[in-house]
């Protein structure tokens, strides 16, 4: 029998709780064994962007990233949902030029950039979004890159693309289960589905990966050393991702995902973390993952950087406090 999602994260006006988002989380250690758990480890669930890394696996694995040269920076972007800013936008068009491809060899679609200023200017100048604003275009070029050295078709998106194929076998190793299907994503590849044990004991395999041999074990390591020594490619500016890892007191690699999810990776300690808000509010998922966090002691709680997703306050639009958004004491362990 399956347990509910349990009340993670609450929205309290005067004095009441006004709302209340329940969700699951998992901690695993490298064995795949489960460290603590909120809610239901079973539950089976669509990651989304929050396992980029996995998706990126085959990338070194293949040998393609070595072949091609690629840097860290690009490492970081395969695994990425970036902003869309002019350092993404001029990344991931130079990566394309190395390949001696452009924006239309995408399949992510369009997206405006969420860097507020490059949007403001691009409307301005009614200069339309191409797939490379896509916060995506870091993976799929990504996706490119292992379809050239695979010497695959130009539709890497499709299921049964042996880009594709290569990142469910990887999937289905690193969180040690079958996959239970797939969705098709924003960005329209495949997302696996698996469960929330599966997904913390992926990460933790990325956290214990350093140091030891074979080819998918390196490309973990260096996935990990990418995000974590380039936070600012991995998300961007202002970026719960980007500023939690910057604000973390040991090495943490950190992603988001798409209706609530985050995933954690701690290389000092060889744990993965899951959180899987249930009703996808992303302002719940940021103020669990930073609880998460601060109960492990990766983070400090009286840091601005955490205190800006742990426990936000609500203005009203006189800019009057009226309310805060906060960690339930389940969830601190209060």
């Amino acid at each position: 029998m399956s347990t509910p999602a349990i009340p993670m994260v609450e929205i309290r006006r005067g004095p009441l709780a006004e709302s209340l988002h329940s969700g699951h989380a998992v901690i695993c250690d490298a064995t795949g064994a489960i460290v603590e758990a909120w809610g239901d480890p079973g539950a089976v669930v669509l990651p989304r962007s929050s396992v980029k890394m996995i998706q990126a696996l085959p990338l070194i694995a293949s040998g393609a990233a070595r072949a091609h040269g690629l840097g860290g920076t690009q490492l970081a972007l395969a695994c990425a949902s970036h902003e869309g800013a002019p350092l993404h936008v001029d990344a991931v068009n130079a990566w394309l030029a190395d390949l001696g491809l452009g924006e239309d060899d995408l399949r992510c679609g369009p997206q405006p950039s969420r860097d507020k200023a490059l949007k403001m200017a691009m409307i301005r100048a009614y200069e339309p979004p191409c797939q490379v604003h896509n916060n995506c275009s870091g993976k799929h070029t990504g996706f490119l890159t292992l379809a050239r050295h695979l010497g695959a078709g130009p539709e890497y998106i499709d299921p049964d693309h042996p880009v594709q194929q290569a990142v469910r076998e990887v999937t289905e190793e690193v969180t040690g289960a079958p996959t239970q299907g797939f969705g098709i994503d924003g960005c329209s590849a495949p997302n696996f589905a698996t469960t929330m044990q599966g997904t913390a004991r992926a990460m933790a395999f990325f956290a214990a990966a350093g140091g030891q041999g074979g080819a998918l074990v390196e490309a973990a390591t260096q996935l990990t050393g990418a995000m974590i020594a380039h936070p600012e490619y991995v998300a961007g500016e202002g970026r719960a991702c980007t500023l939690l890892m910057r604000a973390a007191r040991e090495p943490l690699a950190l992603k988001t995902g798409a209706e609530g999810f985050f995933t954690a990776i701690l290389p000092d300690r060889g744990l993965g973390v899951a959180l899987k808000i249930a009703d996808g509010a992303t302002r719940a998922s940021e103020c669990a993952i930073a609880a998460i966090l601060v109960r492990l002691g990766v983070l400090d709680p009286a840091h601005p950087d955490v205190q800006r997703f742990l426990n936000p306050p609500l203005r009203n639009r006189r800019g009057i406090v009226c309310g805060e958004i906060r960690p339930t004491p389940a969830l601190l362990g209060n």
